[in-house]
């Protein structure tokens, strides 16, 4: 059967691997890219492997949560039904990590950023629907005041860990809140050191074969395995379910990240 797929971050790496597979399938793919120029090379890429009318694309700047309520919006217009959602886009390392609302653009992009598209796309994903969250083995405790960029900080990987303990918590949260009322809300590691432009500029390596992490999306994304799976964590480093940081496990905690989240898109979308 045909679905609708949304994969954020989608002009190269995991996300335009993953979209080139579904693709391949038939299914009708939305794309999105920040740069006009790598997403148009991407949307010809897939029309050579699926009929044209089966791909889309959405111009999106995810460190600026204005054009991720523009996103939400467009994509809302042309289509009643969404079936999946993969929250891929991320950043690891930049020149510049502060947004021009004072964020680090880690926790902009990588955390709050899927949260308020998840949030706003919500009345077009059903209960059959998945949302598909990237999270990572590196996860490190979260800073709320380095998540509502009152401080800085200055390591990489430490900011990118954080970032993604936090996604899988406000995962586990609205999987919790939302129950059988909502899609299927699902943190993944879609394996470590994979061969994305992130690995590459991060550590300097190659990195294995993305595929490794496309294949995994697409199980979260379409196979029966993952549709109980709401609230749940997904390592593809050891192939199975499992339990992610100690902090993602505490609801409480959980729930403070969420309300810091909402805080600051208060503050940024009033």
């Amino acid at each position: 059967m045909q679905k609708t797929i949304l994969i954020t971050g989608s002009t190269d790496g995991i996300g335009l691997e993953t979209a080139k597979m579904l693709a391949s399938q038939g299914h009708h793919v939305l794309l999105h890219g920040r740069n006009p120029t790598k997403l148009e090379h991407a949307e010809r890429t897939l029309h050579q492997l699926a009929n044209s009318e089966r791909v889309e694309s959405y111009v999106a700047d995810l460190s600026r949560m204005a054009d991720v309520e523009a996103l939400a919006k467009a994509v809302s217009k042309r289509h009643a039904r969404i079936d999946v959602l993969i929250n891929n886009a991320g950043v690891f390392k930049t020149p510049d990590p502060i947004t021009q609302d004072g964020l680090d653009v880690r926790f902009a992009v990588n955390i709050i950023a899927p949260y308020l598209l998840t949030i706003r796309l919500l009345p077009r994903l059903e209960s059959t629907a998945r949302v598909i969250n990237l999270s990572s083995a590196a996860q490190a405790p979260v800073d709320l005041d380095a998540l509502a960029g009152r401080v800085r900080i200055s390591d990489d990987f430490n900011a990118y860990a954080q970032s993604k303990l936090a996604i899988t918590m406000w995962s586990r949260n609205m999987a919790r809140s939302l129950k059988d009322q909502g899609p299927a809300i699902i943190a993944v590691n879609p394996g470590s050191m994979l061969g994305t432009k992130m690995v590459k500029q991060g550590f300097g390596v190659a990195g294995k074969d993305i595929r490794i992490g496309a294949e995994i999306l697409i199980r979260a994304a379409l196979a029966d395995e993952f549709a109980t799976a709401s609230g749940q964590y997904f390592d593809n480093d050891s192939g199975q379910f499992s339990s992610p940081h100690h902090d993602a496990l505490d609801p409480q905690k959980s729930e403070e990240i969420v309300r810091a989240i909402e805080d600051i898109l208060a503050e940024i979308l009033q």
